[in-house]
């Protein structure tokens, strides 16, 4: 009879019980480590699951919000500077290759001087040149109106014309002649002049040594014309000491000054 506190395992040797116990912790071992392998790679798939919607929200949001304003850089209306302005904004004037841009004035509403028909210009400005070429005339200088009101057409002739026959490449040729589209004379307040005892000085820069442009110099802004292209004039245009403009009115003011 066996006794009460008896069990099965006692009647096994004690080696194989001993080896048969080995190999049970091992599987158990095993089994544990099956589990924790199991549980770790569920939870790293979950983790990277997670990453990857993370990231997919992420992008849609990024998306999803305006895009920040970019401001840019334009040239001022003060040489040398520079101002930052939306990149939205236009330059209310335009320029090219340093002459800015000018309407055509009406033909009918211009006038043509008595010194010569075929010069028109403004009637403001044509009644300021003609008292002006008297009070020269009075005291001995000869004041020579050469060009006043061009078309744009004109204009053109002027400067693909010759700068074609002058093997002239634009940039050169806009130094002396603006573009079509682009000159004062388009105004009617822009005028050549020229000493009519020195016909050899017309529009050349050695009409600043005439007697003419040294009475303009002194007297000229008493009839409110002013030198448009001085020397080292912020536009880069080259010295014209002939070229005069009118900037007796609010037009021709706000023509010649506004927006720049």
């Amino acid at each position: 009879m066996k006794p009460n506190f008896y069990d099965p395992a006692d009647d096994i040797p004690v080696a194989q019980r001993d080896g048969s116990s080995a190999a049970s912790v091992r599987r158990r071992g095993l089994q544990g480590w099956r589990r924790w392998l199991m549980w770790f790679g569920v939870g790293l798939l979950s983790a990277i699951a997670g990453l990857a919607v993370s990231w997919i929200t992420y992008q849609e949001t990024e998306a999803a919000l305006p895009v920040p304003f970019e401001p840019m850089m334009v040239s001022a209306s003060t040489p040398g500077m520079s101002a930052m302005v939306g990149a939205e904004a236009t330059p209310s004037r335009t320029s090219l290759l340093g002459h800015l841009a000018y309407e055509e004035a009406e033909l009918s509403a211009l006038v043509p001087l008595t010194l010569n028909a075929e010069i028109l210009m403004q009637p403001e400005a044509a009644a300021s040149f003609e008292a002006m070429v008297a009070d020269a005339q009075a005291a001995g200088i000869s004041l020579l109106p050469i060009s006043g009101f061009r078309t744009v057409a004109d204009q053109q002739y002027l400067f693909f014309e010759i700068k074609a026959e002058r093997g002239q490449t634009v940039s050169t040729r806009a130094e002396v002649s603006a573009p079509p589209g682009y000159s004062e004379h388009h105004t009617g307040y822009a005028i050549d002049i020229g000493d009519a005892n020195q016909p050899e000085t017309d529009l050349a820069v050695n009409f600043e040594a005439t007697p003419a442009f040294k009475w303009l110099e002194a007297n000229a802004p008493r009839y409110s014309f002013e030198l448009s292209f001085p020397e080292g004039n912020a536009q880069g245009v080259q010295y014209e000491p002939w070229h005069w403009r009118f900037v007796g009115n609010s037009e021709s003011l706000e023509m010649f000054y506004g927006d720049r």
